[in-house]
């Protein structure tokens, strides 16, 4: 308001002297001109301060009783992006609708064009403990190799948290406990029977129970597990309340599923989900919807007991941390539950089928594919059998998840726990001379050394070369032009290697996961691996309480 202010009284000044000096030059009649134009300026200076003066008390009464939330333009004066809005759906119409502008599409090869689900022939499915961050290495273990199992039945629970419990995602005989390193158990693997059986759980009165009740019965029936809680992305904690509840219905991760396809006939059990969180926090659960979908899920748009945001921007504005960011910001002390769809359909059949049904959609993407497809299966499938005859050659890299934040995988191994993608590409094991010399080959990129602003729609051939090493950690301002988030990510993860407490807390960290780094860690010149950066810097933080 200061500088408002400056600026207003170098304009009288400058305004007054110029009249002024037409007023001397021009006689007698030009002074009544001068003393009217004056007083209209005057009066149009008056109005400016009041008007500045009010917009300023409007944004400081907003932001004390507790409504002012980013994204929102709680002034008198429209922004910018407000009178230039990008057209949008008519679905949007009655809702506000967070733009993001920061950001980048990266177009692969490879992404499904046959929204039909197919059924897909696994045999065998395995519950990871690695997948839990934070549990210990070598969980206790309920069942031996040999023993028959149903889709519910308890399998191992942390030692550090004995109340929350992993359960079999199918029926069948648990045929290894793979081991990992120092003894860690890797991998629970179960042969599936050809037709599933599930442990009959109890009925529950979702209305007439406490909150109490109800956790405990997640606790038991292992849907708690579904559930994840930030900062740090690890297994809700059961004796927290949420602040809120957060589910982003739509991904903008290259060749990542879609969301009405996923939610497709389960619509039920989706809203039997959202039922139930709202019996788990006193605040609120904010349902993100793709504000440029044509026509989103009415599972999504016409759910009840939330509060729906709608956001329309490039990757990343599906994660789920840019939308807590923009809604309602993670601060110290806090705690947020997040879910994806597919967790919320998890968790509403136990209440809706009365049982634990782990069943998923999961889209296989990726230009090294004969078929990209949906599929459906169940959590943790075999990768050799979702996959089978479908890889195009041997030279292949595989990824549970999508290019940019996946995990490598190998055939033998299993899709994660909460993944719904399967990613196949090329492997970049080659050596480009001069590759940053000669830009010959298109490749994704942000720069404008490759001249794809030229070609927004063309979908390009990814592989896994990174076109370079490890380098000096520059300032580049990279990230800040691709993270839709009021973070100073260079300077967050420098505190990171320095191990400053204080500086990681105060620049941001509790708002973000491995996800919302990923796309920096894509554009970095430095090509320094953020995510695992970011990873170590929570668990520092997490450990220190």
């Amino acid at each position: 308001m200061k500088n408002g202010i400056n600026k207003i009284t170098f304009l009288i000044f400058f305004l007054t002297t110029s009249l002024a000096a037409s007023a001397q030059n021009s006689g007698g009649e030009s002074s009544n001109y001068f003393v009217i134009t004056l007083v209209v300026v005057a009066a149009l200076i008056l109005i400016t301060v009041i008007l500045q003066v009010s917009d300023n008390l409007l944004r400081i009464e907003a932001k004390q009783i507790g409504v002012e939330r980013k994204g929102v333009n709680y002034s008198i004066f429209p922004k910018a992006n407000e009178i230039a809005r990008e057209k949008l759906p008519r679905h949007t119409a009655n809702h506000p609708v967070t733009v993001l502008k920061k950001g980048h599409n990266i177009l692969l090869e490879g992404q499904i064009d046959d929204t039909t689900v197919h059924e897909a022939q696994v045999n065998t499915f395995a519950i990871q403990p690695k997948n839990f961050i934070g549990m210990s290495p070598i969980p206790k273990m309920v069942v031996e190799v040999g023993e028959n199992v149903k889709a519910g039945d308890v399998l191992f629970f942390d030692k550090k948290r004995p109340e929350v419990k992993y359960v079999a995602p199918v029926s069948g005989e648990v045929i290894a406990v793979n081991r990992g390193e120092k003894r860690s158990i890797a991998e629970i693997v179960i042969l599936k029977d050809k037709e599933i059986s599930y442990r009959d759980l109890s009925s529950f009165d979702l209305e007439g129970s406490s909150r109490e009740e109800l956790v405990n019965y997640l606790l038991e029936t292992g849907a708690w597990t579904v559930i994840r809680q930030r900062p740090y992305d690890v297994v809700a904690d059961p004796q927290d309340t949420p602040k809120n509840i957060f589910i982003s219905t739509f991904d903008t991760a290259p060749l990542a599923p879609d969301g009405n396809v996923v939610v497709a006939g389960r619509e039920s059990a989706f809203q039997k989900g959202l039922d139930v969180l709202n019996k788990l926090t006193e605040g609120e659960i904010f349902l993100g919807i793709d504000a440029k979908d044509e026509s989103p899920s009415k599972a999504f748009m016409e759910a009840s007991g939330v509060t729906t945001r709608l956001f329309s921007g490039p990757h990343p504005a599906g994660n789920v941390g840019v939308q807590i960011h923009h809604t309602d910001p993670i601060n110290a002390g806090d705690k947020v539950w997040v879910l994806g769809v597919q967790d919320v359909i998890t968790l509403g059949a136990v209440f809706s089928e009365g049982r634990y049904n782990a069943e998923r959609v999961v889209a296989l993407t990726g230009g090294e594919l004969n078929t990209a497809k949906y599929v459906r299966t169940y959590q943790g499938a075999n990768i050799k059998d979702i996959l089978a005859d479908n890889i195009t050659e041997d030279n292949t890299r595989i990824i549970s998840g999508d290019v940019l934040s996946g995990k490598v995988k190998t055939t033998e191994g299993f899709l994660n726990f909460f993944d719904d993608q399967l990613t196949v590409i090329k492997e970049g094991n080659y050596h480009e001379l001069f590759g940053w010399l000669l830009p010959i080959r298109p490749r994704p990129s942000v720069s404008n050394t490759f001249p794809n602003f030229l070609y927004p729609d063309l979908r390009f051939e990814a592989d896994t070369n990174t076109h370079g090493e490890k380098r000096a950690f520059v300032v580049t301002g990279q990230y800040e032009k691709v993270l839709p988030m009021d973070i100073y990510v260079q300077h967050l993860m420098k505190s990171i290697l320095m191990n400053d407490f204080e500086r990681m807390e105060g620049l941001g960290i509790y708002e973000l996961s491995e996800e919302d780094v990923a796309l920096c860690e894509f554009v970095c010149t430095s090509k320094q691996p953020l995510q695992s950066i970011l990873r170590e810097g929570l668990d520092v933080m997490r450990e220190q309480g």
